[in-house]
């Protein structure tokens, strides 16, 4: 499988959907289930969860779990349930990210927290990892409860080490990449990894398939650190330039900084550390990224990491289901393309 750039003519835009062809039934099961599980006595409580759960994502994460059992002939109901456990632990974790990064859009809808308030959005989303933990149980495979509840405690994890690297350009490239790591490719890892654990497919498979959501993860973050920059609202699920507004010290702005003369690493001082980061310091950003080519450099990380990603998937059963996890590491990386 090859992720390099096309050279001659653009090649066709990779599409998620082998993916959903494969997962549309037990997805359907999923879909069914998450909102049973959003139900409540407490009438703002679905009102909350119904907002976020329909607004159009792909729920990528919970068809990497269903995926990832059928690859190996999983029977069985249990991967119906973990992966609206996925889909949970993900749901609860955008409701509080929206709140601490204090974010407005959310895949081009008013958040919920802009409707609802803080207060609201924070215990709908305990709510929500309450109902993900009491579902995982009902599976009864205390290895994958222990892969998701500590995917849970990293992923909180990453989210402190964010916001304590906030504004600070004295973040490296190292410490980025051990950030994102635990904030968003911890649950790709976790729900690609659970698949072959109820499936029992062995230690070596259920390894392999870690490997393989970790880097696609990784490669996903990534692509999005990119699209901050140059990408549109409906690619990236919110507003372009939202990391940069909000001070966030993604890998573009690390390697524009690293790259810079005086002058411009004072102007990144003063847009992330100080706040000056009105429309035309976005602007001056990206010519600053693209001079010095901290956008593609991006890229060419996002692009290694999905290489690991199918590679990881090498050793696995070949057939339909490899192509279709294989065909979401390309449509992950073609977003930049």
């Amino acid at each position: 499988m090859s992720l390099a750039s096309p050279v001659g003519p653009k090649r066709p835009v990779a599409s998620i959907d082998p993916i959903l062809d494969l997962t549309r039934a037990d997805m359907g099961r999923v879909n069914d289930m998450i909102f049973a599980m959003a139900g409540s006595n407490v009438e703002l409580i679905p009102e909350i969860a119904e907002h976020l759960i329909s607004s159009g994502g792909k729920r990528l994460r919970p068809m990497l779990t269903i995926a990832s059992a059928l690859l190996f002939g999983y029977r069985g109901e249990g991967h119906v349930k973990l992966a609206a456990s996925v889909e949970f632990l993900h749901t609860a974790t955008l409701l509080h990210d929206d709140v601490v990064d204090e974010s407005d859009l959310r895949r081009g809808r008013k958040t919920a927290r802009t409707i609802w308030g803080n207060q609201a959005s924070v215990l709908v989303g305990d709510f929500l990892l309450g109902q993900a933990f009491k579902t995982m149980v009902e599976v009864g495979s205390m290895r994958a409860l222990a892969i998701l509840s500590n995917a849970s405690a990293v992923i909180a994890e990453g989210e402190v080490w964010q916001l304590s690297a906030a504004k600070k350009m004295t973040t490296t490239e190292a410490d980025y990449r051990a950030v994102i790591g635990a904030k968003t490719a911890e649950l790709f890892a976790a729900a690609a990894e659970v698949g072959p654990v109820i499936a029992e497919a062995g230690d070596e498979a259920v390894r392999a398939m870690r490997a393989y959501g970790m880097h696609l993860g990784m490669a996903f973050q990534l692509v999005d650190d990119v699209l901050d920059y140059g990408g549109s609202a409906s690619d990236l699920g919110k507003n372009v330039g939202d990391d940069f507004r909000e001070g966030k010290i993604t890998l573009p702005v690390i390697l524009a900084y690293a790259a810079g003369d005086e002058t411009e690493r004072g102007f990144w001082r003063e847009a992330m550390e100080e706040g000056r980061n009105d429309d035309a310091a976005l602007s001056r950003a990206r010519e600053i990224m693209e001079r010095h080519g901290a956008l593609e450099a991006t890229k060419q990380r996002a692009r290694d990491e999905g290489r690991l990603a199918a590679q990881a998937l090498d050793a696995m059963p070949a057939g339909p289901v490899r192509d279709a996890l294989e065909a979401v590491v390309e449509f992950s990386i073609d977003r930049i393309s």
